[in-house]
């Protein structure tokens, strides 16, 4: 190496010695996507730096560089003022960095333990695992952390708020001095987030920095130290949290403002489309009866466990209730199977869009297409032309961001990935449409877009129920709201009755 080699090195180190991590001019390239741009980002230990923009804007992608997933196509990474190449997720926890994936890299069959520390087991002498041992470790971390979960069931056995927080233990215990949290709220109850909150302030005394990416605002203004901005693969800029609020953070993600995150519109509404009278489900849920009307958007809340996904499912013949009765537009209705509620005209958005709603191997086309290919076939044979014109139109209307439709919907982030599911019931022509946490994971221009679609579709008459963890969705964009507790409905509530406090109080059983 050169003197002057040595000196700019040298000076890059003492500019930046107040910084954990710095990551400078970044690029990496995908067949047809450039998805990041000569990115720059610089973080300080003992905070938390919330990264922010849109999806597809490069957030995930240059996480999963810091961890050592992928490598960049240029670019020099920096940690503790020392330059480090990162070829894989083991260099980079040889380093200290561990990262919370937006989607759950456990083992459902395996215990607790054996997920925190799989590969790094404590072994007795004969070399063999010492699961006494394995599990008074895992009592241990999980203590410390507040996290009240048994180290030796299933994964398998937990819900997915659970599973969360075994994933949070698990980068915990790594020890790493910088911790990437890509969407670790989206799957937990609020008063799970308050827990990941406390168990954030304790990292930041320790002197960890944390990356966070979220697309929920609130949090950000209540956890973060600096925010950057990410847009179209391009650093935009980096500020402390406090230089922004939540109008100057919309602008600089989207570029552009955003008048109306929620577009609810007063619109006629019909008559009943969908009436439920004493569903049950035992063990599950029961006597639940609701009505939702032509051009209505019924919201449904709830916390976690209070049986709101699960009423829906069965609504839709995925686990078809054994009491009670099902009445669309008047006439009685059995609903065995998704293919008899897909026949009466209704349609499921799922909740968990990876695990029941895309085929990860297919791509955009045919996971938009799949359910609506037998209404564009003549004599056995599809009519491709015409269905790729309606999957062109529906990229287009939904904006979704693809190089085409051959492109693995795999490659795709998570809030086209939605889009892509959402088009799939459009082209479908749905007479009700029950939306699961319709913006889980999506960024807020992109939520803006959603919200958009929906009111234009609650004013051609669809009847649409509208599952959200998000009051604010909930109390935006919904004429009545049904709030569920332990598998009852707690309450009905006109929009004008519904209010946070309300919801919340019936969704407690209070």
């Amino acid at each position: 190496m050169s003197k002057v080699q040595q000196q700019e090195n040298s000076s890059v180190s003492q500019q930046d010695a107040e910084y954990m991590f710095v990551a400078e001019r970044v690029s990496k390239s995908f067949p047809g996507v450039q998805a990041l741009n000569k990115v720059s980002l610089k973080i300080r230990p003992g905070m938390v730096h919330a990264l922010m923009g849109e999806n597809g804007a490069g957030k995930s992608t240059m996480m999963k560089i810091v961890a050592g997933i992928y490598i960049p196509n240029e670019g020099q990474l920096y940690f503790k003022g020392q330059p480090i190449v990162l070829k894989s997720p083991r260099d980079a926890l040889g380093k200290g960095i561990a990262m919370i994936h937006q989607e759950l890299n456990l083992l459902a069959y395996m215990t607790v333990a054996e997920n925190i520390w799989i590969g790094r087991e404590p072994r007795n002498m004969l070399g063999l695992i010492d699961h006494g041992q394995l599990f008074a470790q895992t009592h241990a971390l999980l203590s410390k952390l507040g996290i009240d979960i048994d180290p030796e069931v299933e994964l398998g056995s937990l819900s997915i708020a659970n599973r969360q927080m075994v994933e949070i233990a698990k980068a915990v215990s790594f020890n790493s001095d910088l911790l990437i949290m890509d969407e670790p709220t989206s799957a937990i109850t609020e008063k799970e987030v308050e827990h990941l909150f406390r168990i954030i302030a304790q990292l930041k005394a320790e002197g960890k920095a944390i990356i966070y990416i979220t697309h929920k605002m609130d949090e950000v203004f209540q956890i973060a130290d600096d925010i950057s901005i990410f847009r179209d693969g391009h650093h935009i800029v980096t500020k402390t949290a406090s230089e922004f609020d939540h109008n100057s953070l919309i602008t600089a993600m989207v570029g552009r403002e955003l008048s109306q995150v929620f577009p609810k519109e007063d619109v006629p509404i019909g008559d009943i489309a969908l009436s439920v009278k004493n569903l049950g489900l035992k063990g599950v849920f029961n006597d639940v009866s609701f009505d939702v009307h032509y051009g209505e958007i019924l919201g449904v809340a709830g916390l976690m466990g209070s049986g709101r996904t699960e009423v829906m499912e069965s609504l839709f013949g995925i686990n078809p209730a054994k009491e009670g009765e099902i009445r669309f537009d008047g006439r009685q209705l059995k609903i065995k199977s998704p293919a008899d509620a897909i026949r009466s005209g209704m349609a499921l958005l799922t909740e968990d869009r990876k695990k029941t709603g895309l085929f990860l191997s297919l791509s955009v086309g045919e996971n938009m297409q799949i359910a609506s290919l037998p209404d564009h076939c003549n004599m056995g044979f599809v009519k491709q032309s015409e269905v790729d014109e309606l999957c062109h139109q529906m990229v287009g209307k939904l904006k979704v961001k693809t190089p085409g439709l051959d492109e693995i919907i795999e490659n795709l982030s998570g809030g086209n990935q939605q889009k892509v599911l959402i088009a799939r019931w459009l082209l479908n022509h749905p007479k009700v449409l029950i939306l699961d946490e319709p913006t889980r994971g999506v960024d807020v221009g992109a939520k803006a877009e959603i919200h958009k679609l929906i009111t234009q579709l609650a004013k051609q008459g669809v009847a649409i129920i509208m599952i959200s963890s998000e009051l604010p969705e909930v109390l935006g964009m919904s004429d009545r709201v049904m709030v569920m507790h332990e598998g009852k409905v707690g309450g009905i509530l006109s929009r004008a009755e519904a209010t946070q406090e309300r919801i919340l109080a019936l969704a407690s059983g209070m």
